[in-house]
């Protein structure tokens, strides 16, 4: 299912559903990030997605980073809650959603990065390599935050 982003596009569509999702901030000990690259936008981003229900959030992101990658991680704290209604993101099949979306940081503990279903790629990139990637400016937010030595979670 192929998907458009609208980010702060006053002609986009308005949103018909609201989904929880989770996304994990993770660097190894070499200061690389792990990302993804979509199969269904092409773009690089974190690895998570959608929470389902029986899961916590914790849970969540631990499992859609193991399938999207083949790494296993552990929580290790929060970078923020992202909640933008000026980012909708609209599916082939009609659907129009305003995601609410968790960011964790993370570490890894096992697996090596392998793609999957919704990956065509999953990869540990050096820090002064992600400018140069294709990353929605959503995603870029959330890794920029990642990266701050900011205390306290940023939250919208």
């Amino acid at each position: 299912m192929a998907r458009t982003d609208h980010y702060h596009d006053p002609d986009a569509p308005k949103a018909t559903s609201i989904v929880i999702a989770a996304s994990a901030f993770v660097v190894d000990d070499s200061e690389r990030l792990l990302m993804i690259r979509r199969t269904d936008s092409g773009k690089y981003a974190l690895p998570g997605g959608r929470h389902e229900l029986g899961e916590t959030m914790t849970q969540t992101v631990i499992r859609e980073t193991e399938e999207e990658t083949g790494v296993t991680i552990e929580v290790t704290g929060l970078i923020g809650i992202y909640s933008n209604p000026h980012h909708v993101i609209e599916f082939s099949d009609g659907e129009v959603r305003q995601e609410f979306s968790i960011c964790f940081r993370g570490r890894a503990v096992g697996g090596e990065p392998r793609p999957s279903d919704e990956t065509t790629e999953a990869l540990w990139v050096q820090r002064d390599q992600v400018a140069g990637l294709d990353v929605h400016p959503s995603i870029r937010l959330r890794i920029e935050h990642g990266y701050s030595s900011a205390t306290e979670p940023h939250y919208t």
